[in-house]
């Protein structure tokens, strides 16, 4: 008897090649959608940039693209700048994947702490920033560009002196 296993998906450093999925699956994700500029511009700086794979397709760029993640790191803060998941896969525990690696990271470069904006109306990452941990700090008055105009960001943080197991 055979007994599949199921494979976790494949998380790759962001290059440059990846850039025309991730700006897709970013257009798909959002309505105020970051540019490509954006997402250059974070490559260009040396920002930690990650890709999230299907398992299944193959090792190049031509495997599909479940989701991706940026952050900086400067003078012991990391700032998560963008952690998206396609939405046809969302609730997989794919953005909880993400993340565990970007603290990972952050850890291992010996960051202090982590910021991250978010939402008030995203409630489902608010809920897995609030399950890490992550408090909030702030407000910040029409932060993101909305249909009404303008939406408010929370200005989350997180200690990253200590382990934290969600």
């Amino acid at each position: 008897m055979t007994v599949a296993v199921e494979q976790r998906p494949r998380l790759l450093p962001m290059g440059e090649s990846y850039l025309p999925a991730v700006f897709e699956l970013e257009r798909r994700a959002y309505d105020y959608p970051w540019s490509e500029a954006n997402f250059r511009d974070s490559l260009h700086a040396g920002y930690s940039a990650w890709v999230l794979l299907d398992p299944a397709g193959g090792p190049d760029v031509a495997a599909p693209l479940l989701g991706y993640a940026l952050m900086s790191m400067a003078v012991g803060e990391a700032q998560l700048l963008n952690i998206c998941v396609a939405p046809e896969h969302r609730r997989r525990g794919l953005a909880r994947q993400l993340l565990d690696h970007l603290l990972a990271v952050a850890r291992a470069a010996a960051m202090e702490s982590m910021f991250l904006e978010v939402r008030p109306s995203n409630t489902s990452a608010r809920a897995l920033y609030a399950a890490y941990g992550f408090a909030q700090i702030g407000t910040r008055r029409n932060y993101y560009r909305s249909a009404s105009g303008g939406e408010d960001a929370l200005v989350l943080s997180l200690s990253l002196l200590s382990p934290v197991v969600p």
